[in-house]
């Protein structure tokens, strides 16, 4: 049976997130087997790996990196071997070269670029964006199959993610200004929105993310 390795860093919504794989596995009769660790030889041989995340970008990445392994062990399965990677909220945020909340916290670098505050153009905006917003998608890609442009996902967040590459961009929504919602490159991908909470939409997502075969 095909595992997807949900990481349990301290720092992840990870019931919600594991229910809605399971759902979607068994919606989309992928055959997968959902498994939440903290165990870097289980992350190192799963088909793929979700990386959730919900707090300060530098309490992630410190949370991530204190478990031994864990880090070598991403490298080998996402870099090496290519498995396919999720990246949810802050999971998303530490694909980025840097994050600039309380300070300057080094990312995984996966995808270049920066995390920063949250600045809508409209001073009546709150921060944080939260609840549903429109996806507006640049180009096609596997995971957004069957999901029109337009639809709505749920947000939490007042950071953004501003890549280097805008090619890397692979849906926005706006809040006062475009404001990156999924990022993609080769086998790696991550949103800003929660699919686990964006109702049918997540769950389109989810299933699309395991059937993904970059």
């Amino acid at each position: 049976m095909p595992r997807v390795a949900l990481i349990d860093y301290g720092s992840g919504n990870l019931r919600s997130a594991e229910k809605a794989l399971a759902r979607a596995a068994r919606e989309g009769a992928t055959g997968h087997e959902i498994a939440v660790t903290a165990d870097p030889a289980v992350v190192a041989e799963a088909e793929r790996i979700v990386l959730p995340g919900v707090g300060a970008f530098a309490d992630c990445m410190r949370g991530l990196c204190a478990i031994p392994g864990m880090r070598a062990a991403l490298d080998e399965a996402v870099l090496s071997r290519g498995a396919p990677f999720l990246g949810i909220c802050v999971g998303m945020q530490l694909l980025a070269t840097v994050g600039r909340e309380f300070g300057e916290t080094a990312g995984l670098g996966w995808i270049d670029g920066e995390v920063v505050k949250l600045s809508p153009d409209d001073p009546a905006l709150k921060i944080p964006h939260m609840g549903w917003n429109e996806l507006t998608i640049l180009r096609p890609h596997p995971l957004f199959a069957d999901i029109a442009s337009g639809a709505q996902a749920y947000f939490v967040h007042s950071y953004e993610f501003r890549t280097e590459d805008r090619e890397a961009v692979l849906a926005v929504t706006d809040y006062g200004g475009p404001v990156t919602a999924a990022v993609g490159r080769g086998n790696i991908a991550g949103t800003q929105f929660h699919p686990e909470k964006s109702q049918a939409v997540g769950l389109r997502f989810l299933q699309n993310f395991l059937n993904w075969r970059p």
